[in-house]
């Protein structure tokens, strides 16, 4: 027997017992129409629409890898073509299955399509888990069309998808559902005669606890929904309460307003404790921030301006990790992005700290708006073009490359600055190097002291 993606005894068995069923399953959508989200891959004639419609010939519906974080519709997109097409519908698990079943499948698509023109569409689930033998064991069925595949990951196709097989697949990427997205499942799958069917309400405080939870996972947030009615069921309550669903999930709701004051306090003393060198207290808010669903790029953030603003040139590299914590962080989202957002808070918090950077672009700054600018010494002024040598720019310059010492003592800075000194170096971890050099530099550029 052929694997399949939803095997007619389970049909059955869900039709004749719906509530048999978790409620994430039974508010499965039945066409794309009721599909939340991913409203960028549902266009008139998106690939996803051609393979629920009829097309066919040399323009027939292409291959396809849906890539995104969990819970966002990779598996009921599947299921929504399963349901919708008049093509044959089968399915496998990178988990479980092996080349000799993906060989299996292909000669039976083979054996269908020669014997009665019926075409095969393979959904392939956590595609990335296979080797690359096993993922060649597909090219020769999807090149010539034998299949359609449909394949999920979790995990980006550029690192865990072979080259040939991204060649012949159209990579579809989809996005974290939003509150709005999971927002509307919620209600849906109260009222709805496949879900809850209004035996039970839901008050704003608990949706807004269930959004959090959620964290943009449809699945997550119907199972925890599932759950809490149950709870409020047995105890004959009317409504689900915040008490409830955190007893339920064992998980307390945190007093966090993303559009309010929290958002900025919790935020301000993030980046103050990690000011203060005070790891723990940094750790804490970050955990507040996590655990209330804010947006892991507005922490990422926030930790890139500290690297600069707080650590600076006392730790060179604390804006690398900053910076590569925040591009880990939009790679891979929550749950993971809170160990890339840890990581960067401890790095920072207890890293040397000097402001230096920030004082220094401060008063430079403060000093152009008060109109101290004045004109480019005529030494440093564009010397490349016709008529320039007359005008008299570049004439005098010192190349410093070709001194013993590679310092030229001339004057950069305007008349008005030219014994202006803005960078006053600590001497905090790497930055009593930079302190030194500027010292150095100073006195070879024939800098009066001030």
């Amino acid at each position: 027997m052929e694997p399949d993606l939803f095997t007619a005894a389970a049909e059955e068995r869900q039709e004749k017992d719906p509530a048999g069923s978790p409620l994430a399953v039974r508010m499965r959508p039945r066409t794309l129409d009721e599909v939340v989200g991913q409203q960028h891959l549902l266009k008139p004639g998106s690939p996803l629409r051609r393979l629920v419609g009829e097309s066919g010939g040399p323009a027939g519906p292409s291959s396809v890898i849906l890539w995104g974080p969990p819970g966002t519709g990779k598996t009921t997109l599947a299921y929504v073509v399963s349901k919708a097409t008049n093509k044959r519908f089968v399915e496998l698990s990178a988990i479980t299955a092996g080349v000799k079943e993906v060989r299996a499948v292909i000669e039976g698509a083979r054996r269908a399509t020669g014997g009665y023109g019926k075409e095969t569409v393979l959904f392939l689930d956590e595609i990335h888990r296979f080797s690359k033998a096993q993922q060649d064991s597909l090219l020769p069925a999807v090149e010539n069309r034998w299949v359609t595949l449909i394949a999920a990951t979790t995990e980006n196709p550029y690192f865990s998808v072979i080259s040939p097989l991204l060649s012949r697949s159209l990579l579809l990427t989809l996005e974290p559902l939003t509150d709005d997205d999971v927002r509307g499942l919620l209600r849906r799958a109260l009222s709805d005669e496949r879900g809850l069917k209004d035996s039970v309400g839901l008050p704003e405080d608990t949706e807004e606890h269930l959004l959090r939870i959620a964290g943009g996972d449809a699945r997550r947030a119907l199972t925890a929904l599932e759950a809490a009615a149950g709870a409020a069921l047995d105890q004959d309550e009317s409504e689900i309460s915040l008490q409830t669903l955190e007893q339920t999930v064992d998980r307390a709701a945190v007093k966090y307003d993303r559009d309010g004051d929290q958002h900025y306090d919790v935020a301000s003393a993030l980046i103050k404790s990690i000011r203060g060198s005070d790891v723990d207290a940094a750790l804490h808010y970050l955990a507040r921030m996590i655990e209330a669903g804010e947006d892991p790029r507005f922490i990422a953030r926030r930790l890139m301006i500290s690297a600069s603003e707080d650590i600076g040139l006392a730790d060179p590299n604390a804006l690398p990790i900053a910076v590569a914590a925040a591009q880990a962080v939009a790679m891979i989202g929550f749950p993971e992005a809170a160990l890339t957002l840890s990581h960067a808070t401890i790095a920072l918090a207890l890293a040397p700290k000097s402001n230096s950077a920030t004082t220094a672009i401060g008063a430079a700054m403060d000093d152009v708006r008060k109109g101290m600018a004045g004109p480019v010494p005529p030494h440093l002024r564009d010397g490349h073009y016709k008529g320039a040598a007359k005008l008299g720019h570049a004439q005098g310059y010192v190349y410093p490359h070709d001194l013993t010492e590679g310092i030229a003592e001339q004057q950069y800075a305007p008349d008005a600055l030219k014994d202006r000194e803005y960078y006053a170096p600590t001497r905090h971890g790497a930055e009593a190097r930079y302190a030194d050099a500027v010292e150095w530099t100073r006195q070879h550029l024939g800098r009066k002291r001030s």
